[in-house]
């Protein structure tokens, strides 16, 4: 039996039982002022402080101070860490400084197989090498210790974000060109009456690549009230190929025309370009916002131009700047609804159901607009 404490017992008021109850029961207060709140109830409660131990995993020594400092200075006080003043720092700036400098190189650059560094590598590459480079300080730096000095400025040296390197001299331009005719665009859909088509019909178009018609190896099982909540899905699957989304989006009504195809070639650029022709009156001209990929301007397209003078008027984005072009937006509803998880049997099956996405959502229309004119080149 558990020998009970001589210390005085401690007296709490109903208002710090509650508090302290609901701090003990906190999942959001922190750890140590947790167990302390366990500590301080179970000690006003009678419990012993061996079996308080026991139940909150802690040694008695850790028990008596937490007890002792609420008796000396009230139990509010025992929830939190006494003052103390921090130890000087022994590494020196020029010692973080040199730190800071090895995370911003390259671990190849210094003998290793790794591209990045670890925090590990770093830490261990600072221990070896500290005191040839004049830094005593370091020469028993632990992992956490290089992290902390790698916060304060913050260096992540163990992560990669990515960019896109300038490579249109034009880009600016060409991006005010874009905003312009969507400005355009927008001013005519906002005075034209209903049905009214403009003098110069603008349209969007890309092309969505590599869609992928997977199909399932076991059948999906739909979810039951008492069994599942969701679709439990087999995690292996079989390819039966991948195909094209051809996409032209009209910025005036909303509405698709689309085409699926096994390849994209400028043969499959064209037979849209003959459908976007066959779709509007003859009388209209056709303004295309489109990117730079080489069957848009290939030999063939531009004999098929040729051919229609006076009917198609190109507007290029900039390179790399395919988030400027509208229909992406398209693409990515397309990937948030129909084409979500799909598994179909074939490729004539994935082309069908493609077609009757399109289909649907010729059903009720929504406009796209760009709203942001003040768009910042991020270079």
């Amino acid at each position: 039996m558990a020998r009970k404490s001589a210390r005085p017992p401690l007296a709490l008021s109903d208002e710090q039982q509650v508090k302290f109850t609901k701090i003990s029961k906190s999942m959001k207060a922190p750890f140590r002022e947790r167990q302390r709140a366990q500590i301080i109830l179970s000690y006003c409660n009678g419990v012993a402080v061996s079996n308080i131990a026991k139940a909150v995993k802690v040694n008695r020594r850790i028990v008596y101070k937490a007890i002792d400092k609420a008796l000396a200075s009230g139990a509010d006080s025992a929830l939190k860490d006494s003052y103390h003043r921090p130890f000087e720092s022994v590494i020196t700036d020029a010692a973080k400084a040199w730190v800071v400098n090895l995370a911003c190189t390259k671990p190849c650059e210094h003998g290793y197989a790794a591209e990045m560094w670890t925090r590990s590598l770093l830490a261990d590459h600072v221990r070896k090498h500290s005191e040839s480079a004049g830094h005593h300080c370091l020469a028993n730096a632990a992992k956490a210790t290089v992290q902390r000095i790698l916060a304060q400025h913050p260096i992540r040296p163990h992560k990669i974000a990515y960019y896109l390197e300038k490579r249109d001299p034009e880009f600016e331009p060409k991006m005010h060109d874009v905003l312009c005719v969507y400005n355009e665009v927008n001013l005519w859909n906002d005075t034209a009456q209903d049905g009214q088509l403009p003098p110069v019909i603008t349209i969007s178009v890309d092309e969505k690549p590599g869609v992928q018609a997977l199909g399932n190896t076991a059948p999906d099982i739909m979810p039951h009230p008492q069994k599942n909540s969701r679709i439990m899905r087999d995690h292996e699957y079989k390819r039966h190929g991948t195909v094209s989304i051809l996409a032209a989006l009209d910025l005036h009504t909303g509405n698709v025309i689309g085409q699926i195809h096994d390849r994209h070639r400028s043969r499959e650029f064209i037979e849209l370009l003959m459908e976007i022709d066959q779709t509007y009156p003859p009388e209209h001209t056709i303004r295309i916002i489109l990117d730079n990929h080489s069957a848009h301007i290939s030999k063939e397209t531009m004999s098929y131009l040729a051919t229609r003078p006076n009917r198609f008027v190109y507007v290029h984005t900039p390179k790399h700047g395919s988030w400027l072009n509208l229909v992406e937006t398209l693409f990515g509803k397309m990937a948030r609804t129909f084409l979500k998880g799909i598994r179909v049997n074939s490729i004539d099956e994935l082309k069908e159901r493609i077609m009757k996405g399109i289909y649907e959502i010729n059903q009720a229309p929504i406009v796209h607009r760009w709203h942001k004119f003040d768009v910042q080149s991020s270079y």
